[in-house]
């Protein structure tokens, strides 16, 4: 889940423009698609609001669209055309950090890596799985099937919650 510099610089020029607005970044997503790009910014309730069951609304997203692209057009950072979105990470949401993993210790998550894990025939890219426990360098994490697997975070492409309604 390391960042590439282009979404680095981004989130840079990004964040406090989303702090402004009184939420907070979640992860930020840069797709180069030729002549037009895509942007999108994932943002969230600060960490008080939440604790009062408080959520994104649409008037925060628009108000950090609103600033976010006062900040891009001032700092030019993205050749060419882009479209900019902005939105809630939503029940799914997408992992951008370990750090934001651990708030989720004990729920599934889905993970894509970067090398295959497993023996001869089992070898996989793909796990997912209840997220069991995690340190500064690895995760565990059990499948449905009993399986577990002990990933280390530096193999972890991309990472996601999955939702699952109680």
């Amino acid at each position: 889940m390391k960042l590439s510099t282009k979404v680095a610089e981004l989130t840079a020029i990004i964040e406090p423009a989303v702090a402004a607005c009184d939420v907070s970044l979640w992860g930020v997503e840069f797709v180069p698609q030729g002549q037009r790009s895509l942007l999108r910014i994932y943002i969230e309730a600060l960490p008080e609001e939440l604790a009062q069951d408080k959520q994104v609304t649409i008037e925060n997203c628009a108000a950090v669209n609103h600033q976010v692209s006062g900040m891009l057009e001032v700092h030019d950072p993205i050749a060419g055309e882009f479209i900019l979105e902005v939105s809630s990470p939503g029940f799914d949401r997408a992992f951008f950090s370990e750090s934001q993993m651990r708030d989720y210790i004990g729920q599934t998550v889905s993970l894509r890596l970067i090398q295959a894990i497993g023996q001869g025939d089992k070898k996989r890219r793909k796990a997912t799985g209840k997220l069991d426990s995690m340190d500064d360098n690895s995760l565990t994490l059990s499948a449905s099937d009993g399986e577990v697997f002990h990933i280390a975070l530096s193999n972890i492409d991309k990472a996601h919650l999955i939702y699952e309604d109680m």
